[in-house]
Formats: structure tokens, C-alpha cells, sequence
């Protein structure tokens, strides 16, 4: 057999079923991985290698081999919390802080059979779209250290990325697990709101945040999904009323078979094209070029669409990001202070805001989303490009200035926080490698509750590209 990280994370689990590895030593394979790379990477903020040991060998103990994750390793990313385990959220403010309960998330990829390896590095409360706190190292893109993997699953993604874990969960409320998978290389994947009852967005500020795959295939995505989704052998557990449209269908089957041929629209105007002039790289024209001439030869209908300018989009989701802040458990004046000056920014705006303010953009985002899945209603599903601009170097963003921060993030990622707003699915499909060798990829947004067409269109694609061939070269143990 192949080294056990040269194998897709399905191909993994099928030599589990058959006992050529043993979750123990599968676990031990990538502890000795992440000792020798994570340094140089920052895809980790903590390893939990003898907890790891434990719980592999409860697994090849007492689980049933039927779990959907039955022996494969991940790891939470560090907003999630574990009990037991330092949960620092990409924050100074947390530096001590150990709780003693597990998020939903957390427990229902437990339930799935998973084996957490740790806690895997993210920003500051996740607010940016790139992984560079103060708390901890960079996260770098394997591809080239002196660039970002992206954010706010920067983390999740460069451990993937780097052969570190197989797959990861991430979360994503305004393209946190689509920017970092552009930016690495991998498939992301950012479900319909409701789809995955323990991260299902409802509970979050206007809906924004699920929890979704990070990795290599999309047969693996769809594995990590559909544990995420029914971690047993049943059906989901949902929490509330309000669920996406569900046949109850895994969706690794969609995955696998990569069967249909569908209506396509290609589109390159976004939601921020009125607040900020957004340019599309070269880099990223080609890679749309390439999807387009991609899904062209395998018969798909292909008609090229534009959103209807609504200036009231801008505004409104800058005041929901801001709001998100202000319950930043920083209380005094000290407190606020260890806070980065991004973070702090937020949070004053945030603690301005009136109840009037809110309002009128909780109004102005659930009309856009009315209107955005309108306009593209008669596409299974639409194509746009991933990022409009080439991964970002390390230190790129403004550190000081808030408002040249915010936007430079728009600027890189204006593809991305429209589909949060909408609650509909979307992947990134890792389909062009540049001359200089850096990952640039495409984004296919689906209908509500589309998951299953979006990885029939992605595993068509995969099959014609074999993106899963490339492998980033492997990085020295420092940096």
C-alpha cells in the first residue's frame, strides 16, 4: 500500500474496512507528519497526540465499523470548542482559556468515528479572511510559504493541502472555507443554510456561518459532509423547524457517480461591484476559462448572466459583520486592548450600532437573498470565479487601518460572502495551476438544498482535470 497520505481520504477509509491500517496507525503516520511540517506551515495551534492515541483506540475498540468516519483523523478548527482541549479562537484574549464542553460540531464528528488530532489555526474569532493573528504563526499556503493560505479555515485548508490530515471541517460565514480552499488547492465546500443540523447557520446572525468540508476530492468532501450531516446510522438530527430541501440521499453517491448534464450560467459581477472596484486577475480569467471550456466539452449548457446592482448590499452586510463582533466577551479597558486593531475596530462599531441599524440590514439582506435566488433561478447552477486575485502574500493586509482592510478583503474574495447572505451552496473547484505554480480555482454556486448537483458538476470536472494529481512540494521543518 501507498503511504496512507498519498491516498484520498475515501481510499483511506476503504483500507481501514479492510484492516490493511489500523486507525491507531493511521493516526500515528500523520502525528509524525504534522511534528515535521506543521512548523514551517502553521496549520496547527495545538496537537492533541496522546488524547489522538486514546480515542483511536477506542474507535478499534468499541465503535462499530459502520461509522461514517470509522478511524480517520481530523481536527477541529480552533473556534470550535472541545472539552478539555485549549480553545483560544485565534485570540490572545483566550490564552488560558480550557472549557469543559464540546460544541455540537465537535461531538457529532466524534459520534461519526473521527479522531481528532487538534485544534487547526484560524483568526482572530474567525472575522477575517486571512489566518494571521497575533496568537499564533501565519498559515501558509504549501504551494508557497510567503503566501496566506486564507481564512478563517486557513488552517484547516494548509492541513489538508500539506498531506497533514486527510480532510477537515471548517466553517464559513462569509467564504471561510472557500477562500482558504482556493487559496491551498482544495474543494471547499459551503452548504445550504440548514443542511448540517450542528452547524447549520441558523442560530448565527443573519444566518451567515455553516460548517462545511475542506478536501483534496470531491468524493471526500462528500464523505466528510454526509458524517457531518447523519454521523449514524439515521436519519439527521435536526435542532430546528427550518432545514434545506433534503431527500435524505448521501451525497457521496452524487460524488462518486458524477452523473447529468445541467444548466450553467457564468457570471463575474458580484454583490460589492458597487462599493469597490473589483478586478479579475489573469490568473483567475484563466482558471475561469478553463472550467467554462471544461464543462463545455462534457455537454453542459453554459450562458453567461450578471447580477442586478443593489447598493444597499454593501452597506448592510458591513453592519452585520460589525454587529457579529459586538459580543466579544472584552469587557474592560484592558481586556480591549489585547484585542487585535482589526478586532477592536469591529467591536466599537459594533457596540455603536442602534437596534434600528440592525434592523434595517437584517431587511436590506434578506431582500438581496429574495432577489439573488431569483436571478439566477433558471441555473442548476452558476459559475463564477473562486478569488478575483491571485493568493495574497503573508502581511499583505492592513494591519492598522480597518477600512483599507475591509477592503482589500472584498477586493480578494467578492465571489464569496453573497452566497452566506443567500444561504445557498456553493464549492470551489481547485481546476488551474498558474505558471508559477499557485493554485486558482472557480466557484459553483447551486440551487437551495443543490449539494448533490454541485458534486455530480464538480466530479465531471475532477475526472477531466485530475487536479487531485497535483501534490505541493513538501516544505523543510522550519521556515
Amino acid at each position: 500500500m501507498a503511504d496512507p497520505h498519498e491516498l484520498t481520504a475515501l481510499e483511506q477509509w476503504q483500507a481501514l474496512q479492510r484492516r490493511e491500517i489500523s486507525p491507531s496507525e493511521l493516526t500515528e503516520h500523520y502525528l509524525a507528519r504534522i511534528e515535521k511540517f506543521n512548523p514551517a506551515l502553521g496549520a496547527f495551534v495545538t496537537v492533541t497526540a496522546d488524547a489522538a492515541r486514546a480515542r483511536a483506540r477506542f474507535v478499534e475498540e468499541r465503535m462499530p465499523l459502520t461509522a461514517p468516519l470509522w478511524g480517520l483523523p481530523f481536527a477541529d478548527k480552533d473556534l470550535y470548542q472541545r472539552a478539555g482541549v485549549h480553545a483560544g479562537f485565534g485570540s490572545r484574549l483566550f490564552a488560558d482559556y480550557v472549557p469543559d464542553r464540546s460544541d455540537d460540531l465537535v461531538q457529532v464528528l466524534d459520534d461519526a468515528g473521527g479522531v481528532s488530532l487538534g485544534k487547526t489555526n484560524t483568526p482572530e474569532f474567525g472575522l477575517a479572511s486571512y489566518t494571521e493573528s497575533l496568537a499564533s504563526p501565519p498559515a501558509r499556503t504549501p504551494w508557497n510559504l510567503a503566501l496566506g493560505a486564507g481564512g478563517s479555515s486557513g488552517g484547516a485548508a494548509v492541513a489538508v493541502a500539506a498531506r497533514l490530515l486527510p480532510f477537515a471541517p471548517g466553517s464559513d460565514g462569509g467564504g471561510s472555507i472557500r477562500i482558504p480552499a482556493a487559496a491551498c488547492g482544495l474543494v471547499g465546500l459551503k452548504p445550504s443554510r440548514g443542511r448540517v443540523p450542528a452547524a447549520s447557520g441558523i442560530d448565527k446572525l443573519g444566518g451567515l456561518s455553516v460548517g462545511g468540508p475542506l478536501a483534496r476530492t470531491v468524493a471526500d468532501a462528500a464523505l466528510l459532509l454526509d458524517a457531518m450531516i447523519v454521523p449514524r446510522d439515521s436519519h439527521p438530527n435536526h435542532y430546528y423547524a427550518l432545514r434545506a430541501p433534503d431527500d435524505q440521499t448521501p451525497l457521496l453517491a452524487a460524488a462518486v457517480r458524477g452523473e447529468g448534464r445541467f444548466q450553467l450560467g457564468v457570471m463575474t459581477t458580484s454583490a460589492w461591484d458597487n462599493d469597490y472596484s473589483i478586478e479579475i486577475a489573469p490568473e483567475a480569467q484563466e482558471a475561469l476559462d478553463l472550467a467554462v471550456a471544461g464543462f463545455a466539452a462534457l455537454h453542459h449548457g453554459l450562458e453567461e448572466t450578471a447580477l442586478l446592482p443593489d447598493p444597499s448590499y454593501g452597506p448592510a452586510f458591513r453592519t452585520i459583520w460589525q454587529a457579529g463582533a459586538a459580543s466579544i466577551p472584552a469587557e474592560t479597558e484592558a481586556e480591549i486592548a489585547i484585542l487585535e486593531p482589526l478586532t477592536q475596530w469591529l467591536l466599537a462599531r459594533g457596540r455603536n450600532l442602534s437596534a434600528r441599524d440592525l434592523a434595517q440590514a437584517l431587511a436590506a439582506l434578506t431582500a438581496f437573498e429574495r432577489s439573488f435566488i431569483q436571478q439566477l433561478s433558471k441555473f442548476d447552477a452558476v459559475l463564477t470565479p473562486a478569488m478575483a486575485l491571485t493568493p495574497r502574500p503573508v502581511g499583505w493586509y492592513d494591519a492598522h487601518d480597518a477600512e483599507a482592510n475591509f477592503a482589500q478583503q472584498v477586493q480578494y474574495t467578492p465571489f464569496t460572502s453573497m452566497i452566506n447572505v443567500s444561504g445557498l451552496p456553493a464549492i470551489v473547484l481547485p481546476v488551474h495551476q498558474t505558471e508559477n505554480g499557485l493554485p486558482m480555482g472557480v466557484q459553483l454556486i447551486g440551487r437551495p438544498g443543490g449539494e448533490a448537483t454541485l458534486l455530480a458538476l464538480g466530479a465531471q470536472l475532477e475526472r477531466r482535470i485530475r487536479w487531485q494529481e497535483r501534490v505541493p512540494p513538501e516544505p523543510a521543518s522550519t521556515y
